[in-house]
């Protein structure tokens, strides 16, 4: 029997054929689907569901009540805070279902932080070590080292590996 080398609480269920890598926490209310594939030292806040075929790289934190449907891709070092929201349809429709072959593929790049309640329309880029502020509305490709904010998300300011921002070019915003 192989040995666990990643942490998951008790309250959360990981299905069948899904990798998690070592030093990864799990926490409270989480769900795994098949097929994912989780990264070394990833930490899945509470209430968190990663769906089927999933890939999520290493170092990635994903803060409590977030999804992230199929067709998203989260490379290495990516933060996703508080309860940001991902998409994989652009028309959906319960009566009428696409299925998987008609999401749209969206990428989160190295090094990307996402802020609270920030939502990511199926099919964008966000470029590496690009912020996206809370609450904003992502429509369109961020580019990489790019800070966006509002609804929908416009560039606010370049940004550094470390969060420092430069040549700052609008008020009020919160990351």
């Amino acid at each position: 029997m192989e040995e666990k080398n990643y942490y998951v609480h008790e309250s959360s269920y990981i299905d069948d054929d899904v990798q998690i890598g070592a030093g990864t926490k799990i926490w409270h209310f989480c769900h795994i689907q098949s097929g994912a594939r989780i990264g070394k030292n990833c930490s899945m806040g509470q209430n968190v569901n990663i769906s089927n075929n999933v890939h999520i790289g290493n170092n990635v934190k994903i803060q409590n009540n977030v999804s992230v449907y199929e067709g998203v891709e989260i490379e290495d070092g990516v933060f996703c805070g508080p309860s940001c929201v991902f998409t994989n349809d652009l028309t959906p429709r319960a009566e009428c279902p696409k299925g998987r072959e008609h999401y749209k593929k969206t990428l989160v790049k190295k090094g990307a932080s996402i802020g609270a309640n920030a939502t990511i329309i199926c099919g964008c880029t966000i470029g590496e070590y690009a912020m996206v502020a809370a609450g904003a509305v992502v429509t369109k490709d961020v580019p990489a080292y790019e800070l966006v904010a509002g609804v929908p998300a416009r560039a606010k300011s370049s940004i550094d590996r470390t969060g420092n921002m430069a040549k700052f070019r609008g008020g009020g915003v919160t990351v």
